[in-house]
Parts: structure tokens; C-alpha cells; sequence
């Protein structure tokens, strides 16, 4: 190659490749290819009206260049892209610019989609999907009537996680911190009559199939700890004189003796049942403002404990002891049966709560076997059991089955399986989302619409503001909103209340692979050979919400023969966010966010690209730097200034730049699956840095495959150098260099130092180390000099590249 002083102008080249790219189609996947398949998957981005960050660009760029690699690997790849565009973030964008949704969306999509070409991504565009679009969410609908015939769509009257703001309800999983996962407003309750999903009858298979995945360890954990599985007895707590008893699910059977009370939740079904007289008026207005807290409110553990005593007594199974029964905002009908047993001695809630009511507390669990007077905290650990009858003297988990095991011959007990895991709260009172398929007849109830007739499309509304009342805009809607039942033909009302904006996400990836389709939500035989996704990628945060919610509804899919497996996604890793250089998060009220197009336009996409990756350990959050991006931008105009300007007549492989250019191979093959990509980045820099120090030793051959290696990760630029060798085809037709282990050589040694044949210290020594050498650094050893102290080396046995022993 002739020596040219061109310059690296990033804004020239990059435009020119992306639209040779476009034009050769060369990311489409194909259907039944006889390559292997690998379905590499992003989370479809929202269209937010503020356009992409660069927050995005991190999982797109690393995930585009797993995709990259692997077509040059000759595999037959799907990476798809769409847009998950119902929801709040849209319509609260509407509200504040007075945009529709309906156009605020589709402009959203276009800058979108114009930024996202302007990185160069390898997508396969002509399998785009938007959730917004009808022939999408008549899928979403089709999905949903499926759930309402087996009987796992259902409504229900119930208290739910409130927005105030956003004025509608919220599913547990929306309300982090006690606050709107959207807008950040503190939640609180409201009943309200909701559709709800039975996500609870999949909590053992949501669990129990976490094993047949390559996620994460925090991931599986944070699903474990959400749906919340306990191993316990429910016993029961009969109330003399009436014909009502508790039942109360424990996994402290072994503390069941040292019960003092028995306390309800404010929304438990019994408890305004079992208010006497006297206790009414004070009794009924703590559960009034009680059920207007939210949950977070109720389980803060530092808050200080409230309750009320209702009345009447329960009797404990295990003594007979007559137990009063309170109502306390700290226990939740969400856990458990929505009663506890209150064992002060060895529950630190109850231990307070106790406190504070002057309760009796009774200690039944002892470290030691001894009674411990005046206990200063609740003891929580197992031990030996005391006062606690024929019981005594027995260890906890002996315990526990022997008195389960004795309630339950009893009647009074039976082991059980909990979960903390609720039902999903499925129904929102906003107007941007997809329509629920169903008709309410005064004669026949709630009636599926007919197949034939999806989808229900949204209909146009001028004035969506949501109302406050419970009731979504789409009950102004008179003209779409009358209807005609489908069972009996008498007049009737269309479902008002649209679906959440996880809807049309649980189940995207398969519409990628027969997008089309107006018969079925997919063919069946291209389910079969592109699922399961191979990679799938998303952030941490959607662990409990849309990663959760989309396994549910695959395995609900797989029961009514959808799809061939129980799990969508073989392997989920996760990036962290970027934060602001203030080390805080980008926002618009904090005026630290940074446009990617900004960079793009200064620095290039290769630079944007590779400097996400090389920014640090991919699963980590991580600081921006713009000094950080020009350095990044120096490193590809000396790869430029490198590739154009060396002298490529070298006929013979320098032996030290060919063995690096083996190991740079192997470690991108190695790192990338461990999405190592900060790490690949470094040694692209390294392997750079040696040529420029052996510039007239490297072949043209060496050089085009540094090309392919560094094409997955700047793609724009290896395709420039790589047509500027005289090449007509994309470097991404070529295949992928195969890294031979056995012409790699180390550049450190580990070498063994034995006084006598033992072992006494190891050296870390370069590859071409002498025998001299050796003999130096070892004699130069701390350790060694310890052991030589005072004696004459009598003989030196020196094996190459593995040990040195002195005999003394």
C-alpha cells in the first residue's frame, strides 16, 4: 500500500459503508439455513421523545459485535430490532408537549431509527416490529383471550399500588422504593377492580427452570428472592365461639409455643369480622388509614410499629392459651395467608411490636438450653427448645417436624408451599396502550371478543387525559365503547382499561421471526428452528419485570403448544448503566446528559463504539469521560495512519508480531463470550503498539487479518482499510481466523525455585530468559536470600522454562 497522508475522517466513510451494507442486505437472516442459527437479542429500545442515549449504545454496540462475529464464523444470525412503543413514557410525553401519542410515536420511531443507522449497527431491518402497530398487538390481544380461556385472566376487586400522578395502577414489580417506577411518585393504595394474571400458578416452574439457563447468579437470585418461595406448615388458629378460624403459614413451627397474639393485615378478610362492639369506631379507622399506605410504607423495618386490638381471642393449637388478636399495618395479606403468629422472643418485628403494646414475651428457642431473662433483642437463630412442653429439649430443625407432624394428626396443620409472588396486576387507566379483547354484557358477564374480529384497534382520541376516577379515556369514546355482545347479541360495552406497556414486550422475539404473518402470531416451523434467543442482553433492572413477565408468558405458550420449550432465552447477561462525569445519573433536570449523535458527529461511531466497550467491566456501571472518547478517537487514527502507511513488502512473518496477532485471535475468541469487551479493546491497543515498533516486518497478509479481527468492533473503519487493499467484497463475507494455540508464545514464564527439591518461590521471568538471567533474579529473591543465608550454593540444576534448584 502507497504511503498517504489522508486523514481519518470518520464523517465521510461511515455513511458510505452503512449504505453499501443496507444495499448488499447483508444482515438478513435466513429461515432454515443449513448453518447453525444464533439468535442474538437486545431489549427493543422505548421511541422516548428525548431519542437515544448513550446508555443504549452500550448493549447495542457489544451485542453487534457478538453478531459480527459470528456471521464471520459462518453462522446464520438473527439480530433484530423493533420498537416497544405503548405505554406511559410516551403518553406522559404527549400530555406535556400536546403531541398525540399516535404522531409523538411515530416521530419517536423515525429519529430513532436515524440514529441507530448512524452507528452502523448490523440489525436485520426487514424484520422491524412496533408494538404500536395492529397487526402487532392483534398478537398481544390473541395472547391475552388465550389466558382468559384457560382461566388465567381474571378481574378482581382489590386494593392496588396507586399513581397518584400518573393516575393509574400499578403492578408490585412497578413500585421501586415505594414510588412510581416511571415518574418517581410515591404510590399509594386504591381498590379498584382490575384485570389480574395468574403469574402465581408458574412460581414453582419460575423457579425450579432457572436451572435449565446460563443467567447470571444475581440474576437468578433477584427472580428467586422475588417470587419468594417458603418451605412452612399452615396452622390453624380456631376462634372459640364463632365458626371462623386463621390459618397463619410459618416456617417456625419450632417457635409455635412462644406465641402471644395472633396479628392480621388490615385487608385480611376477617378483620373487620372480628371487631367487638367495643372496638369499632378505633378498630376501623386504623384499617382505614392503614390501607392508604403503600407497601414500602408498611415494610419499612425502621418505622415505628402500630396496631390495634379488635377483640377477640384465638386459640393456640399447641397449649390451648387464649391468644388476642390485633390488626397491624406491618403484616401484609401479600405474604403468607395475611396473618402471623406474633412470637415476640424470636421475631425482631415482633419483638418491637410487643414492645410497644406490652405484650408478653415468651422465649422458647435458647442457644444453650437455658432461659434467658430480660431479653434485650428477639433471638432469631435455631437452637434448643425451652418451654415448650414435650417438645423441650429438642433441637429447631427436629423440632419443627415433629410438631408439624403432631398439628397435623391433629387436623390443625398441613405443610405447605408458599410464595411471595402476587398475581399481576395486568389493567392500566390510561388510553396508550393496547385495548383488552373483552365486552361486558349485563345478561352474560365478561365475553371474549371472537378471534375473527381482532384486533380491537385503539381508537383516535382527542382528549386522553387520564381521568382519576378509575376509569381509562376510553370510556369517552361512546361510538367505539357501545358494542354488541358476541354470545347474545344484546347491547353491551367494550373493556375500557388498556393493557401495560409489558404487554406487548412479553413476547417480541418471537414476532422478529415471522413478522408478517396475518394467520398466527408465528410460524410454527421458523419458532422451531430459530428458538431458543441464543444471547439475550438487557439490563439489570428489568429482572423482575419484563425478563420475569416474558418467562411466564413463554411457558403459558408452551402449555397451549405455541412453542417447543419451556424458556425463551438460553443465556441473559447484563450491562450496567453509564453515569453522568458527575458520577451521577444522566438526566435533563440534572443537565448532564450526553447525545450520542454530539459524539458521532465529532468523533465517528467506530469511536463511540469501541469506546463504550473499552470503558470498563461490561456488567458494571461505569463514568463517562469525553477525554476518555478522545483517547478512544487517537487509538483508531493511529490504526489508520498504521494500516495506510506501513510498507507492506515484508515476504517473511515476523515471528514476534505474527505470535501476537494469534494471541490478540484467541483472546477476542476467549473474552468475548465472557463479555470481556474493555479487555479485547486493550489488546487491540497493544497489538497496535508493537507494529508501530516493527512497522517494516509486517505482511499485507498479517495485516488484513488485524482487519477481520478488529472488524466486529469498528466496523466502518476495517471496511474502509480493507477496500483500500484492493478488495471488492464486504470484509464481512470473509470468515473468521481460526487462533493457532501452538504458534502462540508466552512473553512471561513461571519459573519454579527449589532449594533441596522443595519448593521456596516462584519467578515470574520473560519467555527468552537465559540460564543467567535466571540464576540473577532468583539469587535476588527476598525469600531466596532467606534460605541461602549462610550457606554455599554447592550446585545449580537449571530445567528450561520450568525450574532452577540449588543444592546447598
Amino acid at each position: 500500500m502507497k504511503k498517504t497522508n489522508q486523514k481519518y475522517q470518520p464523517s465521510k466513510i461511515e455513511p458510505k459503508w452503512q449504505k453499501f451494507w443496507e444495499t448488499k442486505k447483508l444482515y438478513e437472516a435466513e429461515d432454515y439455513s443449513k448453518k447453525p442459527k444464533k439468535y442474538i437479542l437486545i431489549e427493543f429500545p422505548y421511541p422516548s421523545g428525548e431519542g437515544l442515549h448513550v446508555g443504549h449504545v452500550r448493549s447495542y454496540a457489544a451485542l453487534d459485535a457478538v453478531a459480527r462475529k459470528k456471521r464471520l464464523e459462518d453462522k446464520n444470525v438473527l439480530f433484530p430490532i423493533g420498537w416497544d412503543a405503548f405505554g406511559l413514557p410516551t403518553e406522559n410525553y404527549a400530555l406535556k408537549t400536546g403531541v398525540h401519542p399516535e404522531k409523538a410515536t411515530a416521530k419517536n420511531v423515525a429519529n430513532f431509527k436515524k440514529q441507530l443507522q448512524s452507528l452502523g449497527l448490523s440489525f436485520d431491518w426487514s424484520r422491524e416490529i412496533n408494538t404500536t402497530d395492529p397487526e402487532y398487538y392483534q398478537w398481544t390481544q390473541w395472547i391475552f383471550l388465550k389466558l382468559f380461556e384457560k382461566g388465567l385472566a381474571y378481574q378482581a376487586e382489590i386494593p392496588i399500588n396507586w399513581c397518584p400522578s400518573c393516575k393509574i395502577g400499578l403492578a408490585n414489580e412497578e413500585v421501586v422504593g415505594g414510588a412510581c417506577e416511571r415518574c418517581g411518585t410515591p404510590a399509594a393504595k386504591k381498590t379498584l377492580k382490575q384485570w389480574m394474571l395468574k403469574i402465581t400458578k408458574y412460581a414453582g416452574r419460575l423457579i425450579d427452570d432457572l436451572a435449565k439457563v446460563d443467567f447470571p447468579e444475581r440474576v437468578k437470585a433477584q427472580q428467586k428472592n422475588w417470587i419468594g418461595r417458603s418451605k412452612g406448615t399452615e396452622i390453624i388458629f380456631q376462634i372459640p365461639n364463632t365458626k371462623y378460624q386463621i390459618q397463619v403459614f410459618t416456617t417456625r413451627t419450632d417457635t409455635l409455643f412462644g406465641t402471644t397474639a395472633v396479628v392480621l393485615a388490615p385487608e385480611h378478610t376477617l378483620a373487620e369480622k372480628l371487631i367487638t362492639p367495643k372496638y369499632q369506631k378505633e378498630a376501623k379507622n386504623y384499617i382505614e388509614k392503614a390501607l392508604a399506605k403503600s407497601d414500602f410504607e408498611r415494610e419499612n423495618l425502621a418505622k415505628e410499629k402500630t396496631g390495634v386490638f379488635c377483640g377477640s381471642y384465638a386459640i393456640n393449637p399447641a397449649n390451648g392459651e387464649k391468644l388476642p388478636i390485633w390488626i397491624a399495618d406491618y403484616v401484609l395479606c401479600d405474604y403468607g395467608t395475611g396473618a402471623i403468629m406474633c412470637v415476640p422472643a424470636h421475631d425482631q418485628r415482633d419483638f418491637e411490636f410487643a414492645k410497644k403494646f406490652n405484650l408478653p414475651i415468651k422465649q422458647v428457642i435458647s442457644p444453650d438450653g437455658k432461659e434467658e431473662k430480660n431479653l434485650k433483642a428477639a433471638f432469631v437463630a435455631n437452637g434448643v427448645l425451652i418451654n415448650s412442653e414435650e417438645f423441650s429439649g429438642h433441637y429447631s430443625e427436629e423440632a419443627k417436624k415433629q410438631i408439624t407432624s403432631w398439628l397435623e394428626k391433629r387436623g390443625l396443620a398441613k405443610s405447605q408451599i408458599h410464595y411471595k409472588l402476587r398475581d399481576w396486576v395486568f389493567s392500566r387507566q390510561h388510553y396508550w396502550g393496547e385495548p383488552i379483547p373483552i365486552i361486558h354484557c349485563p345478561k352474560c358477564g365478561a365475553v371474549p371478543v371472537p378471534e375473527k374480529d381482532l384486533p380491537i384497534k385503539l381508537p383516535y382520541l382527542e382528549k386522553y387525559q387520564p381521568t382519576g376516577t378509575g376509569e381509562s379515556p376510553l370510556a369517552q369514546a361512546t361510538d367505539w365503547l357501545n358494542t354488541k355482545c358476541p354470545k347474545c347479541g344484546g347491547s353491551a360495552k367494550r373493556e375500557t382499561d388498556t393493557m401495560p406497556n409489558w404487554a406487548g414486550s412479553n413476547w417480541y422475539f418471537l414476532r422478529y421471526l415471522n413478522p408478517k404473518n396475518n394467520k398466527v402470531l408465528a410460524d410454527s416451523a421458523k419458532i422451531k428452528y430459530w428458538m431458543p434467543v441464543d444471547w439475550y442482553n438487557g439490563g439489570y433492572e428489568h429482572t423482575t419485570l419484563h425478563l420475569l413477565y416474558s418467562r411466564f408468558i413463554y411457558k403459558f405458550l408452551f402449555d397451549i403448544g405455541v412453542v417447543p420449550d419451556t424458556e425463551p432465552y438460553a443465556r441473559r447477561t447484563s450491562h450496567g448503566i453509564i453515569l453522568a462525569q458527575d458520577g451521577r445519573k444522566m438526566s435533563k433536570s440534572f443537565g448532564n446528559v450526553i447525545n450520542p449523535d454530539e459524539i458521532v458527529k465529532e468523533f465517528g461511531a467506530d469511536t463511540l463504539r469501541l469506546y463504550e466497550m473499552f470503558l470498563g467491566p461490561f456488567d458494571q456501571a461505569i463514568t463517562w469521560s469525553t477525554d476518555g472518547v478522545k483517547g478512544v478517537c487517537r487509538f483508531l487514527e493511529k490504526t489508520w495512519k498504521l494500516v495506510l502507511e506501513t510498507e507492506t513488502k515484508a515476504v517473511k512473518t515476523n515471528p514476534k508480531i505474527s505470535s501476537a496477532l494469534q494471541k490478540l485471535n484467541l483472546k477476542i475468541d476467549q473474552d468475548l463470550e465472557k463479555t470481556k469487551f474493555n479487555t479485547i479493546v486493550a489488546a487491540f491497543m497493544e497489538f497496535v503498539n508493537l507494529v508501530n515498533e516493527n512497522k517494516q516486518q509486517i505482511t499485507k497478509k498479517d495485516l488484513e487479518k488485524f482487519l477481520i479481527l478488529l472488524s466486529p468492533f469498528a466496523p466502518h473503519l476495517a471496511e474502509e482499510l480493507w477496500s483500500r487493499f484492493g478488495h471488492k467484497n464486504s470484509i464481512f463475507e470473509e470468515s473468521w481466523p481460526v487462533a493457532g494455540k501452538k504458534l502462540i508464545k508466552t512473553d512471561q514464564l513461571t519459573i519454579i525455585i527449589q532449594i533441596n527439591g522443595k519448593l521456596r518461590d516462584k519467578l515470574e521471568v520473560a519467555a527468552d530468559a537465559t540460564e543467567k538471567d535466571v540464576v540473577e533474579l532468583a539469587q535476588n529473591s527476598d525469600k531466596i536470600k532467606k534460605w541461602l543465608s549462610g550457606h554455599k550454593i554447592q550446585k545449580t540444576i537449571f530445567v528450561p522454562n520450568k525450574l532452577i534448584n540449588f543444592v546447598i
